[in-house]
């Protein structure tokens, strides 16, 4: 049975010189949730790029530490890491047959990472969803930013919730992490 690639929501916000990453905790296989409070983000880099997956979570460990590998060469540049990153991924045979997508960001950038190797960083360089429940939480959260004075862990929350409400794939169990910008 394949593992759905989508079957999850990350959603990235940067905002006010604030990154944010929130992901809700559902795994599942096939038509069944296998477990409810997983945790699909992390911190890289000592703490200054955020990251999060959708997809098969072997597969993302792989990557995570991929990534982690490429800040680290790159130290901590976020734009060189991830055209390194894409242009690895798309060559390595063996990565291309991995079943994940990323977002990374910190409070400059903020970029998806497919499993075709492509390096997508958003038109308005704001927000980035993934996942099964990703247009929904996109959505909600175009609106809460545009129509809301929420602070951007707020606007994730709220969002992450609301697509929890849609997506059969996605739970309320939201875990979300913050990095602050130099001020």
């Amino acid at each position: 049975m394949k593992i759905n690639l989508e079957a999850t929501t990350i959603l990235g916000v940067r905002k006010n010189g604030i990154a944010v990453i929130g992901g809700d905790g559902q795994v599942t296989f096939g038509h069944t949730v296998l477990k409810g409070n997983a945790t699909k983000i992390r911190t890289l880099y000592n703490g200054k790029v955020l990251a999060g997956f959708a997809g098969s979570t072997a597969d993302a460990f792989i990557l995570f530490d991929m990534f982690e590998n490429n800040l680290q060469q790159r130290k901590g540049d976020l734009v060189k890491s991830v055209i390194d990153f894409g242009k690895a991924w798309r060559k390595d045979k063996y990565l291309r047959r991995l079943e994940a997508m990323m977002i990374v960001l910190n409070p400059e950038h903020i970029f998806i990472l497919s499993g075709n190797g492509d390096v997508v960083e958003p038109e308005d360089g704001e927000l980035a969803a993934i996942g099964s429940g990703g247009n929904y939480a996109i959505s909600a959260a175009r609106a809460l930013v545009k129509h809301s004075n929420l602070a951007p862990e707020e606007i994730v929350k709220e969002s992450l919730h609301i697509a929890a409400d849609l997506c059969i794939y996605t739970n309320h169990n939201i875990k979300i992490l913050k990095i602050e910008g130099k001020r």
